[in-house]
């Protein structure tokens, strides 16, 4: 193995941490050496192998930044059944590997979700508000659209018919099974409601493509309506895996990250500088 190959291999390394169901869960620490450590959630039926999660991780480690990538249980590596719906439930594996980390004296600085894992990331920041930078990067507002595309326009009646539904790939393989608890867990999931229960000091950003055609960016507007410290950014031209704009997405996390640090050392200074005025009187 040459010098480089080994450091890579150092720099990153599996870390499995169990999920309150003892469930594992598998991920990849991106090891700067700070103590400073940014999370990337992946979404629908996904893995922190797809090319958004690789690509931010490799460019918050550029900027000296430490970076964890997991599959939440039920996908990729991780233990457990893939469940349709399931957003509260990923939300609490998010909450398991953020208590890990704590607990190896790192600092999460930002949590960041692509698609579900936009929701996952918004849902605990509503819960838990202890990560006060959010990125959200094509999440969906509406969960009560864009099921016709996955389980076909009749999957209602089909549900009713039958209590289930089975999904299968174009080839014909048989992917997941949509159960009517699965589906309510979904439409229960009351996203406006979460973004209300945000908090003012989480800044949170709400990134989107122009010409997604998964989730219409029609929804991040949604999203800017309702959290109480918003930015939003369009990209012109990016599709939902924002295939030919990667560069301009995480140039646009990370100038967010940075703008956010930037802030809470002002925030910081401000309460210094308060607590040494009513000190003198």
């Amino acid at each position: 193995m040459t010098r480089s190959l080994a450091d890579r291999a150092v720099q990153q390394r599996r870390v499995v941490i169990e999920n309150n169901h003892g469930e594992k869960l598998s991920g990849i620490l991106h090891e700067t050496g700070s103590k400073q450590l940014v999370i990337v959630c992946h979404g629908f039926q996904s893995s922190k192998e797809r090319i958004p999660m690789v690509n931010l991780a490799a460019a918050l480690k550029k900027e000296g930044i430490s970076a964890f990538r997991f599959d939440f249980a039920g996908n990729g590596e991780s233990e457990g059944l893939f469940q349709y719906g399931n957003y509260r439930r990923e939300a609490e594996d998010l909450r398991a590997v953020v208590q890990y980390f704590r607990g190896e004296n790192h600092v999460i600085s930002a949590v960041i979700g692509h698609s579900k894992g936009g929701n996952v990331v918004l849902l605990y920041a509503s819960k838990y508000n202890d990560v006060h930078t959010v990125v959200n990067i094509s999440g969906r507002f509406n969960l009560e659209k864009g099921m016709e595309g996955r389980l076909g326009k009749d999957f209602l009646l089909r549900l009713q018919q039958h209590g289930y539904i089975d999904v299968f790939n174009r080839k014909g393989k048989f992917e997941y099974r949509v159960t009517e608890e699965s589906l309510k867990d979904r439409l229960t999931t009351d996203t406006r409601a979460a973004c209300l229960l945000i908090q003012q000091e989480c800044r949170v950003l709400t990134v989107h493509g122009s010409m997604d055609k998964i989730v219409p960016v029609e929804d991040a507007l949604e999203f800017a309506k309702f959290i109480p410290n918003h930015k939003l950014h369009i990209i012109k031209g990016a599709d939902h895996e924002y295939t030919s704009h990667q560069g301009e997405l995480t140039s646009v996390v990370l100038d967010f990250l940075r703008e956010s640090c930037n802030a809470e050392k002002d925030m910081l200074k401000l309460l210094l500088k308060d607590h040494s005025f009513r000190s003198r009187l």
